[in-house]
């Protein structure tokens, strides 16, 4: 019998939910996705080192000695998620998803003007619109960002997205695809509901984004569905025949040495009719968003946590640029991420306060407690850091 992972490529298009290029290789997915948070990940492996130093010293000779180095560091950031995405296009036959700096989320015009300097930093390498997907919080300035984009030829992929009203604004906005966030609605009514587990079919992400699906086929919208921030594979089997499904390597571990029946549960030929289609103007995006207390507080913890991520990933840099330029390694920059992150101050993170990704605080978490300490930050973050230039 044929895996999990097996079957449901030939019904589903799947994308690799990550930036390590090891992991790419192995599960050979069409697309693959990247946020800050996986950057950040993938940064603290060594055999990265390379592309983080290549991103910093080109950085410095593009805009000039004399720039301080924060200058510097907002530069490579831009380079560094290119740099990636260079490396994952060398490896997949499709696109891969850059996101825009989450701390624009609440700014089109400056949406806009990242999305337009990372598409142009991928068209100086050769790579085309159509290789490419921009990343956008799906705020509302974010959605009419995208729309603005989208005529320019510029493919985008709106993330962060928990509800219904999102979803139809996305469409309504001609963006090539969204991405619902299934793992993370779990999580929302796990902690609000006070009920720890759910069957596959009663999972309210799943529910979430079946009905997104439906809703889009039903009304004849172009937009992809892509499934993401999965718990767990029962999620993942409820969705099979979903447009697309980004999944973690963890996940495509599993799914490829398991052997079970999978059915086909979303169908774009017969879908379910969930309702008449609805118009979506600021006012009644807006209210929709007050009604709907999961996707509101989601939506606003995602952009936190992933602006996190970003600046986790500037201290790191700062330090990881003055060794290159000579300068000597503080021990007080893993301190200072630390402090970041230890929102209730009592000398550990918890898996609750950590606003990143999940991928972020495994990779921290070494002795796989639960907990962060200084010292797992040290090891993890320190080793990365340490590191001398070659």
């Amino acid at each position: 019998m044929a895996t999990l992972l097996e079957q449901l490529s030939s019904m589903t298009v799947v994308v690799a939910d990550t930036g390590e290029l090891d992991a790419i290789k192995t599960f050979t997915p069409r697309d693959a996705t990247t946020n800050p948070s996986l950057i950040l990940a993938a940064a603290q492996i060594p055999a990265y080192q390379s592309l983080i130093d290549e991103a910093l010293k080109f950085s410095r000779d593009k805009i000039g000695l004399g720039a301080a180095v924060e200058e510097v560091v907002e530069e490579a950031l831009d380079e560094i998620c290119v740099i990636f995405g260079k490396e994952i296009l060398k490896l997949i036959p499709g696109r891969v998803s850059t996101e825009v700096d989450a701390r624009l989320s609440f700014d089109q015009d400056a949406t806009i003007a990242k999305a337009r300097k990372i598409i142009s930093l991928y068209n100086e390498a050769g790579i085309s619109n159509d290789r490419v997907l921009i990343k956008i919080a799906s705020t509302w300035e974010g959605i009419k960002a995208a729309e603005i984009l989208e005529k320019e030829g510029i493919h985008c992929n709106l993330t962060l997205l928990f509800g219904f009203s999102q979803a139809a604004a996305c469409a309504e906005a001609g963006v090539t695809l969204i991405s619902p966030f299934v793992g993370r609605i779990l999580d929302w009514y796990k902690a609000n509901e006070g009920k720890q587990s759910y069957i596959g079919c009663e999972d309210p992400g799943v529910i979430s984004v079946t009905k997104i699906f439906n809703y889009f086929k039903t009304h004849g919208y172009k937009t992809e569905v892509m499934g993401a921030s999965f718990r767990n594979i029962d999620e993942i089997i409820e969705l099979a025949g979903c447009d697309l499904l980004t999944i973690s390597p963890k996940l495509l571990d599993q799914l490829s040495k398991t052997q079970l029946p999978l059915k086909k549960k979303l169908d774009s030929v017969n879908p379910e009719n969930v309702g008449d289609k609805i118009d979506i103007d600021k006012k009644r995006f807006d209210f929709l968003m007050s009604e709907d207390r999961m996707a509101r507080e989601k939506l606003d913890e995602g952009i936190r946590g992933f602006s996190k991520a970003i600046e986790t990933l500037e201290a790191q840099l700062a330090h990881r640029f003055a060794v290159i330029e000579g300068g000597s390694a503080f021990s007080h920059v893993v301190h200072e991420i630390f402090m970041l992150n230890d929102l209730d101050g009592d000398g550990c993170i918890t898996r609750e306060e950590w606003l990143g990704s999940d991928a972020v605080f495994d990779a921290l978490d070494n002795d796989h407690d639960g907990r962060l300490l200084q010292n797992d930050l040290f090891s993890g973050l320190g080793a990365a850091l340490a590191l001398s230039p070659k």
